[in-house]
């Protein structure tokens, strides 16, 4: 049963006397160990999952929740299978949509391209795009039908060096028949604006222009490639899709946007299990040097251990004394570690720019597809950090307290 004095006592052997400074030493060392692999842990696991959820919000913000389209032809009555898929409670927005791959040349400069055609009156139903247009544009005045006004990202726009009121040709991969021979197929739009999604995937491969003029473009008569969907939770796409699938029938095929995206979250859900398993090590290295502070202690108090043997104390008190010190350092250290790291994962907005003074930007947007570094800090994860480190800084101290009790009283004061 715990005693008072058990408490008492484990906590005085914390302090340094004389002869133990350097025990003392390596017990700060444990602590620190402890609260530097803890901070690090809760500052990464919240910069991957804000990684993570930026990249979600900015690819739900340009892509669709969900997708129908018509196996191995153009879909010529969008608002049907529009009025079909809205049925579901939880689709709250359709819109059809054109889609194609070409070749876009500006100023001696071409690049291939998202060719995506849209009715501007439908697609806030669906995306963020009127919100991310630049220069206060709007969307149902820069797209309008026959006029073969196009939107360019603005890492594309840049590349081809192309601003508002510049000619771009549009060239098609099909081609026509004519006198000549095989011509590709290819149209002057001007740049009618500018948007930014802030995601370099969308932002330097998308085009977008009013529906009719791409399927002009694209020989496509009046059709749409498919409708795109809005979902009012998108962590239920999957589940909404399945059903959407038995209500639209086999001769549409239906996706939602992690189908679409799996690859991007597959690698952050792999580097966010490596990096904690990684940082646990940490964590883990740091709670053992409890091991060899405890041992060196247990030692050092052969003779206070004899004399509290003699005096009654139980082996189990002696265990008890030992595991209050060790415990002491680990929960020092898990606190100091799990303020850091809130603390660090909280301003991470502030630590970074002051960072990239001194080593320049630390996300390439090529690379990582976005330019800022997010952070989400979930107190799930702060809870098993915390809970995890506590766990290895007790077992840490279960020897070295067990060998302490196996200390027999006669044999330690012989040699004192």
């Amino acid at each position: 049963m715990f005693q008072p004095y058990q408490l008492f006592v484990g906590l005085r052997y914390t302090r340094a006397k004389r002869r133990n400074h350097f025990i003392s030493f390596i017990s700060l060392i444990s602590i620190l160990g402890i609260a530097l692999g803890v901070t690090a842990l809760i500052t990464v696991t919240s910069v991957m999952n804000g990684f993570e959820k930026e990249m979600r919000e900015r690819i739900i913000g340009a892509a669709a929740h969900a997708t129908i389209t018509q196996y191995g032809e153009p879909m010529p009555a969008w608002e049907a299978v529009a009025g079909l898929a809205s049925e579901s409670p939880e689709v709250i927005g359709a819109a059809p949509y054109v889609e194609g791959q070409v070749m876009l040349v500006n100023r001696g400069r071409s690049s291939g391209a998202l060719f995506r055609g849209v009715l501007p009156e439908q697609e806030p139903q669906v995306s963020e795009l009127s919100d991310k247009l630049l220069n206060d544009a709007v969307l149902d005045e820069v797209l309008v039908a026959g006029s073969y006004g196009i939107l360019l990202g603005a890492d594309l726009a840049d590349y081809l060096g192309a601003v508002e009121g510049d000619k771009v040709t549009v060239i098609t991969p099909e081609a026509s028949v004519t006198p000549m021979g095989f011509v590709p197929r290819l149209k002057r739009f001007t740049v009618t604006g500018i948007f930014k999604f802030g995601m370099y995937q969308y932002d330097s491969s998308m085009a977008i222009v009013h529906a009719s003029d791409s399927a002009k473009l694209l020989k496509l008569d009046d059709g749409f490639s498919g409708v795109r969907l809005k979902l009012e939770d998108t962590s239920r796409s999957p589940a909404v899709v399945k059903d959407l699938r038995s209500k639209v029938g086999f001769d549409y095929y239906v996706s939602d946007w992690t189908q679409q995206n799996a690859n991007y979250f597959a690698a952050v859900r792999m580097e966010k299990t490596m990096m904690f398993i990684i940082l646990s090590m940490i964590v883990a290295v740091a709670a053992f040097n409890i091991v060899s502070t405890l041992v060196m202690m247990v030692q050092d108090k052969q003779a206070d251990i004899a004399i509290l043997r003699t005096q009654g104390a139980s082996p189990s008190s002696v265990m008890t004394i030992f595991l209050v010190q060790g415990t002491l350092i680990g929960v020092l250290g898990t606190i100091a570690g799990a303020i850091g790291g809130v603390l660090l994962a909280s301003n991470i907005d502030v630590v970074v720019p002051f960072i990239e003074r001194f080593t320049g930007p630390v996300l390439d947007p090529e690379v990582y597809y976005i330019d800022e570094m997010p952070s989400d800090l979930r107190w799930s994860v702060v809870a098993k950090t915390v809970a995890m480190s506590f766990s290895l800084s007790v077992l840490a101290t279960l020897y070295p307290a067990w060998r302490a009790s196996r200390t027999e009283p006669a044999e330690a004061l012989s040699y004192e």
